[in-house]
């Protein structure tokens, strides 16, 4: 149906897509800004061309010269990746108007789940479990309801996403500062000062779970990703299948995913996300109408590509593969490597990578974008690698990722490498038994007995 398609993002899922368009046969075209010129997309994709300055306002989510850069270059199809441009309304409509395939969901999905208010209301209504709490954007009865379902409480932007746009109520006092807080921050991040409340559940697990609908009728759900490990609501390590996930859960949470999915008609690859309390009762908090970073430990479980999927879809072809054919085949780690100094209240750490020495050997998968003489722009996101370790065991991927965190050499950037390093080896993450927030406690902790010792 198309043979160009063009890739308005950077980085190793701009390097993912063009890899999938070039095993497909189709001409990848991508569209870079100047701080990413001499990135590696940019030297292996068929195409390039400039769509403007470093700034991500002046090039990745500039709508106008994107759409430009598609026309001048004959593009059929684009494909947005994750961030940027991938859950935006107006592009997607607008591609939709000029007859250019946007290989994704549909306007409507994204509207239907991109406000996360709204979210909850569309899934009640196909009995999914939300957390308790209240959708609209009123600080009186908000106010009036937390108060009802007792503290602590997080308020959220309802366009949110990427962990911004959150804070915890701990007392009725906090609530109107944090309140205006959020509001604010969703204005500037998103600009949409509208935010929901929540009750916040202690020590939950996030569980997601990967779909994919043809848009004719077929929807497939895939072996869940526990992504716990987060700092700041921002995930670090994900791992499927999660080690607090029994049978009985996992049928809920595949059950609750396809009604999520059926009830909007959704079209091609997303995720539902999950909290779950130590009950194992599941809640659905989003969904997340792109290909997520953590994607790789799926297609590893599963052995099915999601990326090629993706286009396939768009294309119009029917899946071919059956619920029955997904099963989990392995156990898949996956830590994000970001330029950041964990040493230093992770403060990004741009620069020029001087040394690169790359893991290998059995159960290991690299997704990257840098090379040795690659400068990180400061301009974007830190994360400049995906290392993903798999085994016929969870302790074997954790014997492999450690292996392979102890082989990788990244010089002239600090990176969160030594960070994992110690949550390999740590026994609550051994054991399989973390949950949201402890990372951030663990780290505390550390920071805490570091200040001692100066003392």
């Amino acid at each position: 149906m198309f043979k160009k398609v063009f890739i308005p993002n950077r980085g190793e899922i701009a390097l993912r897509i063009i890899r999938s368009c070039k095993e497909l046969g189709l001409t990848s075209i991508i569209g870079y800004s100047e701080g990413d010129k001499n990135s590696l997309p940019v030297q292996l994709a068929d195409e390039k061309i400039c769509i403007g300055p470093p700034s991500p306002g002046e090039s990745y989510l500039n709508i106008p010269s994107i759409v430009s850069a598609m026309e001048i270059t004959g593009a059929e199809a684009v494909h947005p990746g994750y961030g940027f441009l991938s859950e935006n309304i107006p592009f997607v409509e607008i591609c939709e108007a000029s007859r250019i395939i946007f290989i994704g969901p549909t306007a409507e999905n994204i509207k239907l789940m991109g406000d996360k208010s709204l979210a909850r209301k569309t899934v009640k209504k196909n009995k999914v479990p939300v957390i308790p709490g209240y959708e609209e954007n009123d600080y009186e009865k908000a106010f009036a309801h937390a108060k009802k379902i007792g503290f602590p409480v997080i308020i959220k932007a309802s366009a949110g996403g990427g962990g911004r746009g959150m804070r915890i109520v701990n007392s009725p006092e906090e609530f109107k500062k944090m309140w205006e807080t959020c509001q604010e921050e969703a204005k500037i991040s998103f600009g949409e000062e509208k935010v929901y409340l929540e009750k916040f559940l202690e020590r939950p697990r996030h569980i997601e779970i990967q779909i994919l609908c043809d848009g004719k009728g077929k929807i497939l759900v895939f072996p869940e990703r526990d992504c716990s490990i987060q700092r700041r609501h921002q995930k670090l390590i994900e791992e499927s299948p999660s080690p607090f996930v029994d049978e009985k859960l996992r049928k809920k949470l595949y059950r609750y995913a396809y009604r999520v999915a059926r009830g909007i008609n959704y079209k091609n690859a997303g995720t539902v996300e999950f909290l779950v309390n130590s009950d194992r009762i599941p809640y659905f908090i989003e969904m997340n109408t792109r290909i997520q970073v953590e994607h790789p430990i799926t297609e590893l479980v599963t052995g099915i590509d999601l990326v090629k999927s993706q286009i396939l879809i768009a294309e119009g072809e029917k899946l071919k593969i059956n619920q029955e054919d997904i099963r989990i085949n392995c156990h898949a780690i996956e830590c994000r490597i970001n330029a950041e100094d964990p040493e230093n209240d992770f403060i990004p750490s741009p620069g020029k990578i001087k040394k690169l020495i790359l893991p290998g050997g059995p159960g290991i998968r690299i997704d990257t974008h840098i090379y040795e003489g690659y400068v990180v722009p400061p301009y974007y996101d830190s994360l400049v690698m995906k290392l993903i370790t798999y085994g016929k065991t969870r302790e074997e991927a954790i014997e492999r990722m450690i292996r392979a965190l102890n082989e990788t050499v990244i010089e002239g950037i600090k990176t969160t490498i030594p960070l994992y390093k110690e949550i390999f080896s740590h026994p609550i993450f051994l054991s399989g038994r973390y949950s949201v927030g402890w990372l951030e406690k663990y780290l505390l902790s550390k920071n805490k007995k570091n200040q001692e010792v100066k003392k």
